[in-house]
This record gives C-alpha cells, sequence and structure tokens, in this order.
C-alpha cells in the first residue's frame, strides 16, 4: 500500500519531513518556528547557499552544456531531480538567472522529457522501470 505508485502523493508529506530532517542533520538547513498569522509553522531556511547554487549549476548544466539527447543515456540521479525539481515548481526558480535563449533552450528541453511516455519509456531495453514509474506518478 505504501509503496504504490497511485497513492504517491499521500507519501510525498512523509518524505519531505524525512528529507528535511536528513538535511538538518547534515547541516545544509536549520528548523526554524515561524508565526504566519494564527499558526506556527516548522520552517527549514538553508544555512548554507553554496550547497544550493551548486546544486542549481548542476541543474542548469544537465540541461544545456552536458545535455544527453537520449534520457536512457542521463545520469539517473539528475533526470529524477530535473522530474522533482518540476513536480515541485522550483525548476523554473533554477533556469531564472539565465539568459533569455538559454533559459528558452533549458525549458525546451525541460518539456521533451516531461512529454515523454513514461510507460513506452520503461519498456526500452536497459530502462531503470522503477525510475519511469515513480515519473509517471508525478506526471500524471
Amino acid at each position: 500500500e505504501t509503496w504504490n505508485p497511485l497513492k504517491l502523493h499521500y507519501q510525498l508529506r512523509n518524505v519531505r519531513e524525512r528529507l528535511a530532517k536528513n538535511l538538518v542533520e547534515k547541516g545544509v538547513l536549520t528548523t526554524e518556528k515561524q508565526n504566519f498569522l494564527l499558526f506556527d509553522m516548522t520552517t527549514h531556511p538553508l544555512t548554507n547557499n553554496t550547497i544550493k547554487q551548486r546544486l542549481v549549476r548542476k541543474v542548469q548544466e544537465a540541461v544545456l552544456e552536458k545535455w544527453v539527447n537520449d534520457p536512457q543515456r542521463m545520469d539517473k540521479r539528475i533526470l529524477a531531480l530535473l522530474f522533482l525539481a518540476h513536480s515541485s515548481d522550483v525548476l523554473e526558480n533554477a533556469f531564472a538567472p539565465l539568459l533569455d535563449d538559454q533559459y528558452d533552450l533549458a525549458m525546451k528541453r525541460v518539456r521533451m522529457l516531461l512529454d515523454l511516455e513514461p510507460e513506452a519509456e520503461a519498456a526500452k531495453s536497459g530502462a531503470n522501470e522503477l525510475l519511469w514509474a515513480v515519473v509517471a506518478a508525478f506526471t500524471k
């Protein structure tokens, strides 16, 4: 039940909390309580912006300088990062500092990835079926 791809959206909250906890333990984030009107919310601001900048640069390079036109040959971690960043609505923020033509090219390439059929990609020889199953769940 907990790994049912059709119910993946129910698990995202727990995943986010576990990721935040692990990033706090590694010193990437801190934990703060902030008051938003009537509610006290736990937030996790960055402690060191250089890690974020390295990650943003890695995402930018993946769709620009180091672009591989075949998703089967792309680094699986980068491919997963691109899909997760898009699903989290932070991918456009990573491309914001780019020049207009670079931004357009990056978004065009990401759109190409998003338009892929996960079922067809998973059926290809040597494909990572689990990765494409997760992509299918996130892009529905």
